[in-house]
C-alpha cells in the first residue's frame, strides 16, 4: 500500500474520529426545525449536495501540523430532532499528489486502509457493506463504507463517503440512530447522488 494512501486514510480517520459528538445533540439550546436547507459544496464543486431542513452547522477546528492534518477544514451538521450528524471534511493530499476524479487505484487503496483503521478505532464496529459509486452528473468516484457501532452512548448506523479530485480529498460521514434505518438510508442516498 502506498504511503500516500496510508497517509490519506490516516488523515480521514483522524479528522472524523475526533469530531463525533453525538451527546452534544441533546444539549442543543433551541429547536432546529426552523434551520434552512444546507447546501454543501466540496472538491471545487464536484461533490455537492443539500441537507434537509433541521440541520445546524458547527465549524470544526482546523487541522494540526503535528497530527498530519494541516490544512484540513470541516463542518459538523447536526439535527437534534432526528439525532443525526453529518460531518464533512476536506484536505490537501500529501506530497503534492494529484488524482483523477475517479481514480480507482487511489480510491480503492485509500478506502481499504480506512476501513481497517475504522474498525480498529471502534471496537464493536461491524461492517455492513462497501460500495464503489460514480456520480452521474460529475463523474466523481466515491467509495462508501456502511458500519454499525456504539457511538455517543448507543447503537448507531454510520456511513462514510470518500472522494478525491486533483489535489484534494473529501470525506462525508453520516451518523444516525440504529433505530432510524430508513431515514439513514434516505439521507445517504441523497448525499451520494449529489441532490
Amino acid at each position: 500500500m502506498s504511503s500516500l494512501s496510508q497517509n490519506a486514510a490516516a488523515l480521514l480517520l483522524t479528522a472524523i474520529a475526533s469530531l463525533v459528538a453525538l451527546p452534544a445533540l441533546a444539549a442543543q439550546p433551541k429547536a432546529v426545525a426552523q434551520a434552512p436547507v444546507q447546501k454543501i459544496s466540496m472538491l471545487g464543486g464536484k461533490f455537492s449536495f443539500s441537507l434537509p431542513k433541521g440541520f445546524t452547522a458547527t465549524p470544526l477546528s482546523a487541522g494540526d501540523v503535528a497530527q498530519g492534518t494541516a490544512g484540513a477544514a470541516g463542518t459538523m451538521y447536526s439535527n437534534a430532532t432526528t439525532r443525526t450528524v453529518v460531518i464533512t471534511a476536506e484536505n490537501t493530499l500529501v506530497d503534492g499528489a494529484n488524482v483523477k476524479d475517479n481514480d480507482t487505484a487511489f480510491l480503492d487503496t485509500t478506502f481499504a486502509n480506512f476501513a481497517v483503521q475504522k474498525t480498529k478505532a471502534l471496537p464493536d464496529a461491524k461492517i455492513l457493506g462497501e460500495q464503489s459509486l460514480t456520480q452521474k452528473t460529475t463523474g466523481l468516484g466515491l467509495r462508501q463504507l456502511d458500519t454499525k457501532a456504539t457511538q455517543g452512548g448507543g447503537p448507531t448506523l454510520d456511513t462514510t463517503l470518500i472522494g478525491a479530485s486533483g489535489t484534494r480529498m473529501a470525506v462525508v460521514q453520516i451518523i444516525s440512530r440504529a433505530s432510524d434505518q430508513a431515514g439513514h438510508e434516505a439521507l445517504v442516498k441523497q448525499i451520494a447522488s449529489g441532490k
